[in-house]
C-alpha cells in the first residue's frame, strides 16, 4: 500500500530504470518538504525536486485551461478569429506595445548584465513585425476543428472521419517573446495551451499577457484558460507542468539538455511529446558544386543564431582546393556584416586544407559574457562535430574534409542531431542519392535557413522536430498549430433497421 513521500534523507537509495539506484544528496534532502514531489528522470537518475507551491500553481493553470478545452467545441469559429484579430491588433498598435517593449528592454538589460545569450530574447521589429504576421495567418486560416478528413459509405450508413482537438497542450520555451504568437495557433485546431517561459524573458511574457493576449480573449468572448502563462520563474514549474498526466501533448524548445529531461518526465507520465532542443544544420558541398553558390549558401546560413544556422560546412576532398577558400571567405563575411570576426572549427585531419595562420592569428569574438580574444581557428576532434555552437554575434561553424560526398552524409547521419541538411551541387542525380540515403526531415539545395514554418509554409511553428530521438509517425518536421489534433469517429445510419 502505497504512502505519501513526506520528507528525504541524505543518501537514500532511490531506484530508477528497473536495475539502477541513485542516491538523495544532502541539499535535496535538506530542502524537501513534506507537500513537495519528487520526479527521477528514467534516463539517468536525476532526481527533480517540485516544491509544493510550484505544483498547486500548475495544478490550477493547467486545470483552468481543461475547464476552457470543455467549452471551446461549442465555440464559433468566428470567436476564434476575432481572437487573433484583437491580438495582433494590440501587438501592432504603439500604445499597447509600448509596455511590452519596455518589459522587453529590461529583460534583455538584466540577461546581458548576468552574461545570458540575448540573441533570441529581444523583441526585436522584425519579430514583432512575425509575430503579427503570424497571427493574421491564424486569423485568415480555415477552421481545423470537425473538419471530415474522410467518409466511408455503406448501405443504408456512414462513418465520418472528424479533426477534433487534443485537449490541453502543455509548451516549455525558452526566452524566445514570439512564441506566444506560435503558441496561439493551436486554438485554432480546438485546443487549450499553457505556456511556460524561461525567466529571462518571464517580465515579457507577463507584459504581453497583460496588454494583448488577456484583452484579445475577453475581446473575442474566450475563456481566459484558453491561453495561460504558468507564472513561474523557476524550473521546477516546467517539470511539474510535464508530470502532469492531464495534458495531452508536451512540446518543448531550448537547449538540448534541459529538453531531454522535460522529454524524459512527459514521457514517464504516458504524454507525447514533441522535443526540439539541439539543431544546427550541415551543409554538404558536392561533387558538381559551384564555388559561388556554396558561398552564396553559406553567407545565408549565417545570418543570425537559430537552430536552422549553418553549424557544419562539409567538403569533398576532391574539390577541396576550389572550395574551401570561398567557404572561409563567406564565413568571414558573415561576421563581416555583424562587426564582428568569426570562430572556425577544423576536424581533424583537415587542417591541411586550412590556411595555417588562421590557427595562430587571434581575434576578437563577441560572446554572451562579452568580448573574449581567441585563435581564429582550432582543431575539433571528428567526434565533436554533433556540437552545436551557441553563438551571440561572432559566427561559429566546424568545416570537415570528407573522402565522398557519401562520406559526409555517414557523417551527418551519424554525428548530427538529425535535422536539417542542404546539398550544393549543379547535379541532379547527386541529390537524388543524397536525399535517398541522408536521414533528415528537411533537405534543401542551398541554403539552411529556410527551415521554420512561417517562413517555408506560411504557418508559425510550435517546433520543429528532428529525427535524433527517432522518427514521428505520420508527422512532419513542423509542428504547426493546426497539426494538433486527433480523429472521432461518427456513424449515422439512415436504415433503422440495420443490425449486424
Amino acid at each position: 500500500m502505497s504512502e505519501a513521500l513526506t520528507e528525504l534523507e541524505a543518501g537514500m537509495p532511490i531506484v530508477f530504470g528497473g536495475d539502477r539506484v541513485t542516491r538523495v544528496p544532502a541539499e535535496l534532502a535538506a530542502a524537501f518538504r513534506k507537500g513537495d514531489r519528487l520526479v527521477v528522470v528514467p534516463d539517468d537518475g536525476a532526481l527533480l525536486h517540485i516544491p509544493a507551491a510550484e505544483h498547486e500553481l500548475v495544478t490550477a493553470t493547467v486545470g483552468d485551461a481543461l475547464d476552457a478545452f470543455a467549452t471551446l467545441g461549442a465555440t464559433d469559429d468566428t470567436a476564434v478569429t476575432a481572437f487573433y484579430e484583437a491580438f495582433a491588433d494590440r501587438l501592432a498598435d504603439q500604445a499597447s506595445f509600448a509596455a511590452i517593449a519596455e518589459a522587453n528592454a529590461a529583460d534583455v538589460d538584466s540577461a546581458k548584465a548576468r552574461g545570458r545569450s540575448t540573441t533570441r530574447l529581444e523583441l526585436s521589429e522584425r519579430m514583432r513585425a512575425d509575430m503579427v504576421a503570424g497571427l493574421g495567418g491564424w486569423a485568415r486560416a480555415p477552421s481545423g476543428r470537425d473538419g471530415t478528413v474522410e467518409t466511408v459509405h455503406h448501405d443504408g450508413w456512414r462513418v465520418d472521419l472528424r479533426r477534433a482537438g487534443l485537449g490541453v497542450v502543455g509548451f516549455v520555451f525558452e526566452g524566445r517573446p514570439n512564441v506566444f504568437a506560435d503558441a496561439t495557433g493551436v486554438l485554432r485546431s480546438g485546443n487549450a495551451v499553457v505556456f511556460r517561459i524561461g525567466s529571462d524573458a518571464l517580465g515579457t511574457a507577463r507584459a504581453i499577457v497583460a496588454h494583448a493576449l488577456a484583452p484579445a480573449l475577453h475581446t473575442a468572448g474566450l475563456p481566459s484558460g484558453a491561453a495561460r502563462l504558468l507564472d513561474s520563474p523557476s524550473r521546477a514549474a516546467g517539470w511539474a507542468l510535464f508530470a502532469d498526466p492531464r495534458l495531452a501533448l508536451a512540446v518543448a524548445r531550448g537547449s538540448g539538455g534541459a529538453v531531454a529531461q522535460l522529454g524524459a518526465v512527459a514521457r514517464q507520465t504516458g504524454t507525447p511529446v514533441s522535443l526540439h532542443g539541439t539543431g544546427g544544420a550541415w551543409l554538404v558541398a558536392g561533387d558538381a558544386a559551384g564555388a559561388d553558390e556554396l558561398a552564396a549558401a553559406v553567407l545565408a546560413s549565417l545570418d543570425r543564431k537559430v537552430c536552422n544556422t549553418l553549424n557544419v560546412c562539409c567538403v569533398p576532398a576532391a574539390r577541396a582546393a576550389e572550395l574551401v577558400g570561398p567557404v572561409l571567405a563567406a564565413v568571414d563575411e558573415a561576421a563581416a556584416r555583424r562587426g564582428t570576426a568569426a570562430k572556425l572549427h577544423v576536424a581533424r585531419g583537415s587542417e591541411a586544407h586550412v590556411p595555417a595562420e588562421r590557427f595562430t592569428r587571434q581575434v576578437v569574438l563577441r560572446r554572451a559574457e562579452g568580448e573574449v580574444t581567441e585563435a581564429q581557428a582550432e582543431l575539433l576532434e571528428p567526434d565533436e562535430l554533433g556540437r552545436e555552437w551557441e553563438w551571440e554575434e561572432s559566427p561559429e561553424v566546424s568545416l570537415v574534409v570528407t573522402d565522398t560526398v557519401d562520406a559526409a552524409v555517414e557523417l551527418f547521419n551519424r554525428s548530427s542531431p538529425r535535422l536539417v541538411a542542404c546539398l550544393v551541387s549543379a547535379d541532379r542525380g547527386e541529390h537524388e542519392r543524397f536525399w535517398a540515403l541522408v536521414d533528415a526531415p528537411f533537405v534543401g539545395n542551398g541554403f539552411t535557413r529556410w527551415v521554420d514554418g512561417q517562413f517555408a509554409l506560411d504557418r508559425p511553428e510550435l517546433g520543429l522536430s528532428s529525427w535524433q530521438h527517432g522518427r514521428l509517425f505520420a508527422r512532419g518536421g513542423v509542428l504547426s498549430g493546426d497539426s494538433v489534433y486527433t480523429i472521432r469517429t461518427r456513424a449515422w445510419q439512415d436504415d433503422p433497421g440495420l443490425h449486424r
